[in-house]
């Protein structure tokens, strides 16, 4: 969008927050950028330049503003809506393994040369992987400055600078103060009453509608793992560094955020997993102003619009789930995998709730005796076999995973549906176009609509809600007066 003049003039002009993170406005006279919806007084169009990312911004020789934190605003729609090679990297960067495994390792997980990478990411975002890593460390190194009162080199290494000479020059290229001065100028935000414990706000495009969001993230909780506690939604996480507990809880205009971490490493990686698992960087004017054209789903967006997909914070993990709750209630769902969990599951304290297990991994099942699952053998055969195939990277499913191979890959193993491959690709790939045209939900919702409702029949009428399809399924499903598309009240 950066390359359409008029258009971010007049974004800019009228301040209008849907597209911050779309774009970042350079201002020639003040070397400063902002974010779209910036309050001050808009500069001259011939002092205003536009940039892709605000590490092509600070790549540039501006600095962030101070007083509208381009750098905190909402991510890139695009990243999620697309599938291919730049979109896969700005994921894997956004979940920090650059910072871990450096640009050899970025280029691995994506199967291009380092080369083929840099070229793709300076030409569409005007950085390359390294300062857009730069650019997410320096936004890390924000927040814990200004959030907690660790000495500042323990925020150095913990924000993934190799020196705390570079952590110095880096925060006062980027916002123009000294780290010790950013603390000092921090403005009153939100305090954890646990000690250790991170309070962040994670922002969003608005609206958003959490009802199906926490809904459907309570309803399907499995025990040890999740649970809705004193109005928030809490998680285990397991890190690449270490392990987390996160609290997350719908406000009207951010999502209150508790992290609790045993690396602070693991921060920005961290907060990238919460954003993708509430699906906050979505775009919903686009979202809900392509389905609004639909005649039969126009009054279910005008009566709550804003629906988000509930992703996951692991794909694999998501996997291993929809697999045991295949032809289950959500329930029974939940009971397997809370049996799987306590039986594989590493086991962590949690001061300020009844979170105790990690969800295991797919090499920690690797030894799975069948015969110890309650269930039917068939299902039995198809989860070893999703086992074995994620344990022995036969089948890669994450952030920067090719949507199409891996698709390909889940069909071809037994017992994997269409229903169980496109429920993965909506919620553990992010694909915004998943469809589950089989489901007996969906199907009855469109039933009662007047929508046709065979799955041959309402695969064809869904090219009309393409690329956006998997919100039309929420929009669908929040038909049925089911536990998963109302907001728990306790």
């Amino acid at each position: 969008m950066h390359t359409d003049t008029e258009r971010c003039l007049r974004a800019v002009q009228s301040k209008d927050a849907r597209f911050d993170g779309w774009f970042y406005t350079a201002v020639l006279t003040t070397r400063i950028y902002c974010r779209p919806s910036c309050p001050v007084v808009p500069p001259k169009p011939e002092n205003m330049r536009f940039y892709p990312s605000a590490a092509a911004a600070q790549q540039a020789g501006f600095r962030a503003c101070k007083r509208c934190r381009p750098d905190a605003s909402p991510g890139s729609p695009q990243w999620d809506e697309r599938a291919d090679l730049v979109a896969r990297a700005m994921r894997l960067i956004a979940d920090g393994i650059v910072d871990r495994e450096g640009v050899p390792g970025l280029a691995a997980r994506l199967g291009y040369s380092t080369r083929q990478i840099e070229r793709q990411l300076l030409a569409e975002l005007g950085a390359g992987p390294l300062a857009l890593a730069r650019a997410q460390r320096a936004q890390t190194a924000r927040l814990l400055v200004e959030t907690t009162a660790l000495p500042m080199a323990e925020v150095a290494f913990a924000a993934g600078f190799a020196s705390i000479r570079t952590f110095n020059e880096t925060v006062r290229e980027v916002f123009a103060l000294s780290p010790t001065e950013l603390r000092r100028r921090a403005r009153p935000g939100p305090r954890a009453a646990v000690p250790g414990t991170l309070a962040l706000r994670l922002p969003f495009r608005q609206p958003l509608n959490p009802d199906n969001l926490f809904g459907h993230l309570a309803a399907t909780a499995v025990p040890g793992v999740e649970e809705w506690r004193d109005g928030a939604y809490r998680r285990t996480l397991s890190l690449p560094y270490g392990h987390g507990i996160v609290a997350l809880a719908p406000r009207p205009d951010h999502i209150d955020c508790r992290l609790a971490l045993t690396d602070l490493r693991d921060l920005a990686g961290a907060i990238a997993r919460c954003r993708r698992l509430l699906d906050l960087d979505a775009d919903p004017e686009a979202v809900d102003g392509l389905l609004r054209e639909d005649p039969q789903l126009a009054p279910l967006v005008a009566k709550a619009p804003g629906r988000r997909v509930p992703r996951t914070v692991d794909a694999a993990e998501f996997a291993l789930r929809a697999v045991l709750g295949q032809q289950i209630s959500t329930a029974a769902a939940r009971t397997h995998a809370g049996r799987l969990v306590r039986a594989h599951g590493e086991r962590i304290d949690d001061p300020g709730g009844g979170l105790d297990h990690l969800f295991p991994s797919a090499a920690a099942l690797a030894e799975l005796d069948p015969e110890s699952l309650a269930m039917p053998r068939t299902r039995r055969a198809t989860l070893t076999g999703v086992i074995a195939a994620l344990a022995s990277g036969a089948l890669r499913l994450g952030v920067g995973s090719d949507r199409d191979e891996a698709r390909a890959r889940l069909a071809a193993l037994p017992g994997v549906g269409p229903w169980t491959v496109e429920c993965i690709a909506m919620r553990g790939l992010g694909d915004p176009d998943a469809f589950t045209p089989t489901d007996l939900g969906l199907r009855r919702a469109a039933a009662g609509l007047g929508l046709p409702h065979t799955p041959a029949a309402l695969v064809r009428h869904s090219a009309v809600w393409r690329p956006w399809r998997a919100y039309a399924v929420q929009y669908l499903w929040a038909t049925d007066d089911h536990p998963i598309n109302h907001l728990p009240t306790n």
